[in-house]
């Protein structure tokens, strides 16, 4: 059993243990809410900077700003379909795409037309996430005041939120039906027009720039093939089915090629870096918390 006497005795010493080591706390976390929180800040803002920089979007009269890229599409495994693909920030400028028809020795050739250029969706997504994250950090220049642990929490959720999405939509390409696709403003890019029979998709899938290339064959009104529509998804397979147009179609081949992009490669790093610094802040913060949430005296 305590000693009730001791246990009073003793009450005054702790008491102002505690106020110093309060008091020490204070400080050290004042500190972090003036100083150092706005030291992380200044540094998730010059790694977006860089991610957003990589988004830039061509402007007209200024491409040179931004550099055009050359990646060549192909596969060690087949040579049905070889292209060459140009990159300028998000948008392709051009495609130049060859495509050996399925049973036969006929190369299709296809490429963008001139005033032509095809914005990938994903990488313009993601440029608005990153730049809706550097507009929340904006807004808290260094003159501001942090005060308290909970405000510079809410700031990173939101912040993390938005790196959140655009890492996503790097990671996760759109599904689409294959009626989509087949009516996409990409089919109407080409010259010579893409034929009935063919149809193309672009999308990112991590630091890759895809291509997938669908050739088709029309099903007989009177086929006693089960029909079957396919639903929605990044790549479908051959024996898709799909109508349009009161025709039918089914996917008789499917051609998968892809390139690596450097720099959307760096972007996920980035990305990745960023939500590391959030989420250290975060636990310095949590840290004092837990200390203002337990009192033991």
């Amino acid at each position: 059993m305590l000693n009730p006497q001791r246990s009073l005795s003793e009450l005054p010493k702790m008491s102002a243990a505690s106020q110093v080591e309060r008091a020490v706390l204070e400080e050290e976390f004042n500190w972090l809410l003036k100083e150092e929180v706005h030291a992380v800040l200044k540094q998730l803002q010059d790694v977006l900077k860089e991610a957003s920089r990589r988004f830039s979007m061509p402007t007209p009269g200024l491409e040179s700003q931004l550099k055009q890229e050359n990646f060549i599409l192909g596969s060690s495994t087949m040579d049905q379909v070889k292209g060459v693909l140009t990159l300028q920030g998000e948008a392709l400028t051009q495609a130049d795409i060859n495509l050996k028809v399925a049973k036969s020795s006929q190369v299709l050739h296809f490429q963008f037309r001139e005033d032509k250029m095809w914005k990938l969706q994903q990488i313009q997504d993601a440029r608005n996430h990153v730049n809706q994250a550097l507009g929340l950090l904006g807004s808290r220049d260094e003159s501001y005041h942090f005060k308290t642990g909970a405000e510079v929490n809410k700031l990173m959720d939101a912040v993390m939120l938005q790196l959140t999405r655009a890492r996503n939509r790097l990671t996760t390409p759109a599904s689409m039906t294959l009626p989509e696709l087949a009516t996409s403003g990409l089919m109407k890019m080409f010259t010579p027009p893409m034929p009935g029979d063919v149809m193309v998709n672009f999308y990112i899938n991590l630091s890759k720039l895809c291509l997938t290339v669908y050739q088709l064959h029309v099903l007989p009104p009177n086929t006693t093939k089960n029909y079957r529509p396919a639903g929605s998804s990044v790549l479908h397979n051959p024996g898709a089915m799909f109508e349009l147009n009161n025709n039918r179609f089914e996917v008789s081949h499917v051609h998968k090629v892809e390139c690596v992009v450097p720099w959307l490669n760096d972007t996920l790093v980035f990305f990745t870096i960023s939500l590391q610094l959030c989420q250290q802040l975060k636990d310095k913060i949590s840290v004092f918390s837990s200390f203002w949430n337990y009192r033991p005296f």
